[in-house]
């Protein structure tokens, strides 16, 4: 028979095992910016009840996994926005988690550590780890999803795989972009009935977009047509519907009505 204090200890550590198997990446970097980022990993790892030569040891392999091994002695405010998030990053894998949870991870990086941060959580999800990942870009969401929750309002208005939410408002689309603003009504009458679809005008870029069906031969169609009618497209492009259309569409927000938009949320593992 077990102790009463042992039991206790055994309850204590089934309570908290979980949460060594959970790490947190929050959407402002929590790196102390005076420390340098090998000395915030090993607080970060003291932090954790990790001994001191592990905690070193961790952040080391940590630091040379992110590209920060150069600018480990350096403090975190001579960082860019990119390498402090990678270090933030760093320091959520302390413990070497198997699910992560990611808060906007990319916001207010430019496009370089936008791209590294990615980069990082593919490499996180190659490892076999589950990524949660909540985000504002929903073209992120099509980089780095394999399963996607769209919220409006607070709740799920529709989950699937990135290609399955584009199929939700149609299959491929043909954009045409008409050197002559007065061609685009004529266009529009030319390929509507062509197509059997109903195109949707952008009489300030000059632009018309229709779904189609079978892309290659519809391409070919509306361009033949259109050159047959003296029409000119300054350019005329194949591409899939964005997840920021399959968002509006089955919130029926169609523009912006507020100024704080709604959350995407985004799973992948």
């Amino acid at each position: 028979m077990k102790s009463p204090r042992g039991g206790v200890l055994k309850l204590e550590y089934q309570l908290r095992a979980p949460r060594y198997n959970i790490g947190l990446l929050g959407q402002h970097a929590a790196v102390d910016e005076d420390l340098s980022g090998r000395q915030n990993l090993v607080m970060f790892g003291r932090l954790c009840h990790i001994g001191k030569h592990k905690a070193r040891r961790r952040a080391d392999e940590l630091l040379e996994r992110f590209g920060l091994a150069e600018a480990a002695g350096k403090p975190a405010k001579q960082y860019s926005g990119g390498m402090r998030r990678r270090l933030d990053l760093a320091a959520s894998l302390i413990l070497a988690p198997s699910v992560l949870f990611l808060d906007e991870p990319t916001t207010g990086l430019d496009p370089r550590g936008r791209s590294d941060v990615w980069e990082s959580v593919r490499g996180l999800v190659a490892e076999g780890r589950t990524v949660l990942l909540t985000t504002q870009h929903l073209d992120e969401a099509d980089q780095l999803a394999d399963r996607i929750a769209l919220i409006d309002n607070g709740g799920v208005v529709e989950t699937g795989t990135p290609d399955q939410l584009k199929s939700r408002i149609g299959g491929d689309r043909i954009d045409v972009v008409l050197r002559r603003a007065h061609d685009l009504e004529p266009a529009v009458r030319l390929i509507g009935p062509l197509l059997r679809s109903e195109p949707e005008a952008d009489a300030d870029n000059r632009r018309l977009s229709v779904v189609v069906e079978d892309r290659v031969a519809a391409l070919t169609s509306v361009t033949r047509s259109l050159h047959d009618a003296g029409i000119e497209a300054e350019d005329i492009a194949l591409r899939r519907p964005t997840l920021d259309e399959v968002f509006l569409s089955l919130t029926g927000n169609g523009t912006a009505t507020s100024a704080e938009p709604s959350l995407k949320g985004v799973a992948r593992s």
